[in-house]
Formats: C-alpha cells, sequence, structure tokens
C-alpha cells in the first residue's frame, strides 16, 4: 500500500504478518478503551482536567485522545461551546492533548478551572 507523504512521494508501508496484525488490533482496542474510561471518568467528576493533561505527557493512549473530544466528555460542553473555547485558546480543532503547548493547557485550566 502507498501512502502519500507531505512532501508529496509515496512511501511504502511494511506488510505486516497476522501476528502483528492482530497485536496492532489488541493495542489500538485498549487504547480506545483507556480514552473512553478516563472521558466517563471525567464526565463523572471522577478526575480533574487536570490531572487528564498531567497524564496525557506520560501516557501515549491518552496523549493521542483530541482535545475537542476531551472536552465534549466535560459535563455541560457540547460541540459548540467545545470550538468556542478551542478558538478562544487558540487551540486548532485537529490538536491532540499531548500537542498542546504550556500556554494552551494553562488557558484551558483557567477557562474550565
Amino acid at each position: 500500500m502507498l501512502i502519500p507523504d507531505k512532501r508529496r512521494h509515496a512511501v511504502a508501508l511494511k506488510a505486516l504478518t497476522d501476528e502483528e496484525r492482530n497485536e496492532a488490533q489488541r493495542k489500538a482496542i485498549t487504547a480506545r478503551t483507556e480514552r473512553a474510561e478516563l472521558k466517563r471518568a471525567l464526565a463523572a467528576g471522577d478526575v480533574t482536567l487536570e490531572h487528564v493533561l498531567e497524564r496525557a505527557d506520560q501516557d501515549e493512549s491518552i496523549g493521542r485522545m483530541r482535545t475537542f473530544d476531551l472536552l465534549i466528555a466535560l459535563r455541560g460542553i457540547g460541540e459548540v461551546r467545545a470550538e468556542k473555547i478551542m478558538q478562544e485558546c487558540e487551540i486548532s480543532l485537529n490538536r491532540r492533548l499531548r500537542g498542546l503547548g504550556h500556554r494552551q493547557r494553562a488557558s484551558l485550566l483557567k477557562l474550565l478551572g
């Protein structure tokens, strides 16, 4: 399979064995489950936004969560409000938690307290 890279050149992907493919599927399912559990805990008030941001630095599966999805998981925040919050904090809608800068994190924490 060929996938274009940023420079517009095709890059060949390594063919995976069945065992490698199964392991990748297990890892993906585990990561999705972790993110879903964290969003449920955040919505229930069991964890804080600050805790989630700290965990994103240490846990790769959490770090790959989109900031927009995290905001929607918060009680009382829907898609429209999450979009406004991200604009106010100068965060791209596609930004992942691990990709947030210090100012963006501080802005989110200040805004959502």
